[in-house]
């Protein structure tokens, strides 16, 4: 079974950064699809971004521009580099994959294993 940690949130102005990393256990991250996931309080989850287990991308269209996910196949490790943060992107940030040698899940519930998650807070 996939474990995932995410680490790398924090507290920031609008307009600052984070990057936001994802270790993966006992799967290789070149085998599976990967994502990350928020919720704000109140509001439903949204898939953020994703990147399939070679390397392609898709992204919310409120944070393309601004966000960028990746990963290191070597460390096992997912990214996302978030830049020009906006209030509006506060949130628990959660790392999720998909079963191995599966395309990516249609929508954000989808997702087979999820991490603890790590919160995001942009000040205005």
């Amino acid at each position: 079974q996939v474990q995932l940690v995410e680490s790398g949130g924090g507290s920031v102005q609008t307009g600052g950064s984070l990057r936001l990393s994802c270790q993966v256990s006992r799967y290789a991250t070149s085998s599976i699809c990967m994502g990350w996931v928020r919720q704000a309080p109140g509001k439903e989850r949204e898939g953020v971004a994703t990147i399939t287990h070679d390397g392609r991308t898709t992204y919310l269209d409120s944070v393309k521009a601004r966000f960028t996910i990746s990963k290191d196949n070597t460390k096992t490790t997912l990214y996302l580099q978030l830049n020009d943060l906006k209030p509006e992107d506060t949130a628990m940030y959660y790392c999720a994959a998909h079963y191995p040698w599966n395309p990516c899940p249609r929508d954000v519930g989808g997702f087979s294993y999820w991490g603890q998650g790590t919160q995001v807070t942009v000040s205005s």
